[in-house]
């Protein structure tokens, strides 16, 4: 992620595996290996957040403080989920730009659509698709993070 310095901070949320830690690799440029992440990891421009913390009621209340350190909040949804992990309008209460991240979109049974509808009911506007093993989308995030301006969010 060359030119950092001209970038937004994302934080990554979602539930565990649902792809938080290798989408962090590849908008990184790094060769994709899996692990766990165990605790809130900062680098640069993204903030990967460890699963349990938006799975448990007790611990979620650390994403809203680290969410602070953000200016865009990413919340994750693999593609081959069952379920979503958010509640419909979820995005009204946050205090940052809040934009959704379908993973996982190069895997065979992926319903990319059902999770984008998904994540719209949760009340994202901006949606990414991506594919971190292929690199679908992830050029299309880092062109997004980069700085545009005094424009805020709601005024795009």
């Amino acid at each position: 992620m060359s030119g950092d310095e001209n970038m937004r901070k994302i934080i990554l949320m979602g539930r565990s595996e649902c792809g938080k830690t290798t989408l962090t690799q590849a908008l990184r440029g790094e060769t994709i290996t899996y692990r766990k992440t165990q605790y809130v990891n900062h680098f640069n421009v993204v903030i990967d957040t460890p699963g349990e913390y938006a799975e448990n009621k007790m611990l979620s209340r650390a994403l809203a403080l680290f969410s602070y350190e953000a200016d865009i909040v990413g919340l994750l949804l693999s593609a081959v989920e069952p379920y979503s992990l958010y509640g419909p309008n979820i995005t009204a209460c946050a205090t940052r730009e809040v934009i959704g991240i379908v993973t996982k979109t190069d895997r065979e049974e992926a319903d990319p659509a059902r999770a984008e509808r998904w994540l719209r009911l949760a009340g994202c506007k901006k949606i990414f698709r991506t594919s971190s093993v292929n690199g679908e989308g992830i050029s299309d995030i880092l062109e997004y993070l980069k700085e545009d301006g005094d424009v805020l969010p709601w005024e795009r």
